[in-house]
């Protein structure tokens, strides 16, 4: 849903490599101040209620190496900026607020009925597309193409990037509607194009075109 806060276990976190970055604090020494804040919590409140309400150890990879970083909760997230002082760390904080906020109003409406039943139908969609790449892929090789292949993830990122998604999981009733609506778009104009014998790559064209037209309906979320 957004790049500050995501789901992990079903809860809402953020992580300290992007905290650090936002709000201008060398890596190092967060991760220095958040150790030191784990260990205050532990010990005042013992390890099943303390630090592990707040932090949870993780690593991030950098050039194929793996580096130590934290994931934070709300709680965590709060402690830790606390002391942030000026005019951007408002700004950040703000910012992270409504994320939040965002995150966990998602994680209410994921356990609703109608979450669950418009996700299994949203598969049924992404089943139909999938068939009608492949029929495009064949008919790329036909044409030539010796990456045809790439053809399902240009397709998938180009149906993401319209309904303004980039995980289903973590996509709202609305995104995924939006996201069907895309994706039978596609089928559309991909069977139609094979159909009149267009380029392959037209046909990509045709499908970006008839989908910028539909995201610009009020309707639907700004990508």
């Amino acid at each position: 849903m957004n790049e500050l806060v995501y789901l992990k276990n079903d809860e809402a976190v953020c992580d300290s490599l992007h905290v650090a970055e936002k709000f201008g604090k060398r890596h190092d020494k967060l991760i220095a101040e958040i150790r030191r804040m784990y260990g205050e919590l532990i010990g005042k409140r013992g390890v099943q209620n303390g630090g592990a309400k707040f932090f949870f150890e993780s690593t991030y990879e950098n050039r194929g190496k793996r580096y130590p970083m934290f994931l934070m909760t709300r709680d965590g997230f709060s402690l830790l900026v606390m002391g942030f002082t000026g005019k951007e760390a408002l700004e950040w904080k703000l910012q992270y607020i409504r994320a939040f906020n965002q995150m966990e109003n998602f994680i209410r409406e994921k356990s609703t009925q109608m979450w669950i039943e418009t996700r299994k139908a949203g598969k049924l969609t992404r089943k139909a597309e999938t068939d009608t790449i492949q029929k495009l892929v064949e008919y790329a090789k036909g044409q030539g193409s010796s990456h045809a292949e790439m053809l399902y993830m240009t397709y998938s990122r180009l149906a993401n990037k319209m309904a303004g998604i980039n995980k289903r999981d973590e996509a709202t009733v609305m995104q995924l509607n939006n996201l069907s609506l895309m994706e039978n778009i596609i089928l559309h104009e991909v069977d139609l194009g094979i159909m009149q014998g267009k380029p392959y790559k037209e046909i990509y064209k045709d499908c970006r075109k008839r989908l910028e037209a539909v995201k610009d309906l009020a309707y639907l979320e700004a990508v």
